[in-house]
């Protein structure tokens, strides 16, 4: 039977109905409890052996490695865990990721994927047109569970038949009799397969298929998975690219723990697959290495009876068929006992060495001068969006970050206020107009990553969240322009040559120190947005009125004191719209804390 480009693209369909379900499983799985997998990420990290423990946990949980890591990636840049933390986790998650390994040999082959595929279907979309949101991500997880199996049971449809292409098959046969050197070829193709379909499971799927019928042996198999595991950091690698030191640092541990994994399992490698067979057979499960004689000689000893193995002919209670489907499940174990074993034992020995990990991710990836890390973002990047309902606490921690930032501009405002010297005035003048301009971009960039945020597959939770985190960065934006504003009004009293008396400055200082501790008091909020403290929440509105009552007894001190000849009118002028450009920044400190009380405080039981 030849194989035409249209089954190749049938195969490449089925491969992406495997990835899609998966991608389906993992978002729906996150927008049903990404909260919650989030406070995991963040409590259970305190140490190497709960980290290994969380990244085990989520990694089973979402059903990918490369989407696991990429979140913990993001967790390090949004600081919610140190880097060497993140070494514990993203150990653990390359043990988490076998799991895909073992639902694809226990049911992959011994259960119909039929006959429970479609009636789960049939009962998940119904769950789509629900309004609880919590029902459609069940849906959704569901669904991706149903098109992940049904892409599994494509590929096998569609695999290339290797031994109905002489040509192909010479090719393969010449190079899988190289002793080491085949372990070492099918080892790389196990690396670029994984970097270029984005999925160790998806990778581990096709080799599955190919061995238990007798393509390759289990040995090549076994390097072919091996390999997978370095392909499955490119997806870590390619997200750090335009993150932060934090999130480069991380990724490239992943590949390194990684690389070092396969050098030890290279050194011992066919000791180590005979342990792995002798698992198997301890397990009762078979000899996973007699496929490959036993459908090899097969074919050259009844040629008839092979054909009709594999065109599905043959008739159910056939000893033949019966004999091969055992060999089949025996290697699908051996594989997922061979993937589980390496990263247990690479995990128990690594585990102890994460702080050389650090060190040796922070020499290859040094950090960069402070005066170019001040014009970047310091959480968020292009690059992370594998997990849009999880990479919400990135843009949190970010915000805090651009209110931080501003309020210096609150304390630079209120300095270039008493300066009095020109050359020293034009020094502050332009530090400041260069933090305005910092403040600008970072608005927009921030509001950019939301709005990306905000395309990928979310819960409505998610959705109001976004919305509201996006006032608030334009509230914060507001509060920079005020205070380049009151830099602005300094330049044209400069210019009209009218100077402020003590009174002036006094009472100017009052007020900066009002807002300087309701922007204290907002930042504060901005840290935690979900467990608000009512008192915080009070003290702000109490900060509020004091800047408004301040601001009114000053305005009608003003009339008086110009009417008293205390200082010039035009003085007076300046004074006020300085004095009003610091009110209204109450006004977007307060707009900020109604956001965090009315889209992310928690409500009381």
């Amino acid at each position: 039977m030849s194989y035409s480009f249209l089954d190749f693209l049938c195969l490449l369909g089925s491969v992406a109905m495997f990835l899609y379900g998966m991608k389906v499983m993992s978002e729906g799985l996150q927008k049903a409890a990404g909260d919650r997998l989030r406070g995991i990420l963040s409590a259970m990290t305190r140490n190497r052996f709960t980290g290994m423990l969380t990244g085990i946990l989520i990694t089973a949980l979402i059903q990918s490695s490369s989407a696991s890591t990429v979140m913990v990636v993001s967790f390090v840049n949004a600081g919610l865990m140190t880097l060497g933390q993140s070494m514990a986790v993203i150990f653990g998650a390359n043990v988490g990721t076998t799991f895909t390994a073992w639902i694809i040999a226990l049911f992959g082959f011994k259960v119909d994927t039929s006959m429970f595929v479609l009636p789960l279907i049939a009962c998940s979309v119904p769950l789509l047109f629900m309004k609880a949101g919590r029902k459609k991500s069940i849906g959704e997880f569901l669904i991706g569970f149903s098109f992940m199996f049904m892409g599994l049971d494509m590929i096998s449809d569609y695999v290339p038949d290797l031994q109905s292409n002489p040509e192909m098959f010479a090719f393969l046969e010449h190079y899988a009799s190289m002793g080491f050197g085949s372990v070492l070829l099918f080892l790389l193709v196990g690396i670029i397969l994984t970097a270029i379909i984005q999925s160790s499971a998806a990778t581990f799927a096709i080799v599955l298929i190919m061995c238990t019928k007798g393509w390759i042996s289990f040995d090549l198999a076994c390097a072919v998975v091996l390999g997978s595991n370095i392909g499955t950091t490119i997806t870590p690698l390619l997200a750090s690219m335009s993150g932060n030191v934090a999130a480069k640092r991380t990724a490239m541990g992943h590949l390194l723990f990684n690389t070092f994994g396969i050098v030890w399992t290279l050194i011992v490698f066919y000791p180590f697959v005979r342990l792995n067979v002798d698992i198997t057979k301890w397990f009762g499960q078979g000899n996973p290495d007699e496929i490959y004689t036993f459908v090899n000689q097969l074919e050259i000893n009844d040629p008839q009876l092979y054909n009709s193995l594999f065109d599905g002919s043959l008739p159910t209670g056939h000893p033949v068929l019966a004999k091969v489907g055992a060999m089949q499940f025996s290697v699908s174990f051996g594989l997922s006992m061979f993937h589980t074993v390496f990263n247990l034992v690479n995990v128990s020995l690594m585990i102890w060495l994460t702080g050389l990990y650090v060190k040796i991710v922070e020499k290859l990836v040094p950090a960069k001068h402070k005066e170019d890390e001040e014009f970047q973002l310091k959480f968020i990047s292009g690059g992370l969006m594998s997990a849009s309902e999880l990479n919400i606490a990135q843009a949190e921690k970010e915000m805090v970050v651009y209110a931080q930032r501003v309020q210096r501009m609150i304390g630079m405002a209120q300095n270039i206020v008493h300066t009095k010297d020109g050359g020293e005035f034009t020094k502050q003048f332009s530090r400041l107009e260069k933090y305005e301009e910092i403040s600008d971009r970072m608005e927009i960039e921030i509001a950019n990553y939301l709005n990306r945020c905000s395309e990928g597959r979310l819960s409505n939770e998610g959705k109001h969240r976004i919305a509201a985190m996006l006032r608030i960065d334009s509230e914060i934006e507001s509060i920079a322009d005020c205070c380049y504003g009151v830099a602005k009004i300094l330049i044209r009293r400069q210019e009209s040559h009218v100077d402020f008396n003590e009174e002036i400055y006094r009472n100017i200082d009052t007020m900066f120190i009002s807002v300087e501790a309701a922007m204290t008091n907002m930042i504060l909020l901005l840290r935690d947005f979900e467990s608000a403290e009512e008192s915080d929440i009070i003290t702000s509105y109490n900060y509020e009125r004091e800047i408004n009552n301040l601001r009114n007894q000053l305005r009608t001190a003003n009339v008086e004191n110009i009417n008293e000849h205390h200082y010039e009118y035009q003085a007076g002028i300046y004074y006020m719209d300085i004095i009003g450009s610091l009110e209204k920044i109450g006004d977007y400190i307060i707009n900020v804390v109604d956001e965090v009380k009315g889209q992310f405080r928690k409500t009381a039981p």
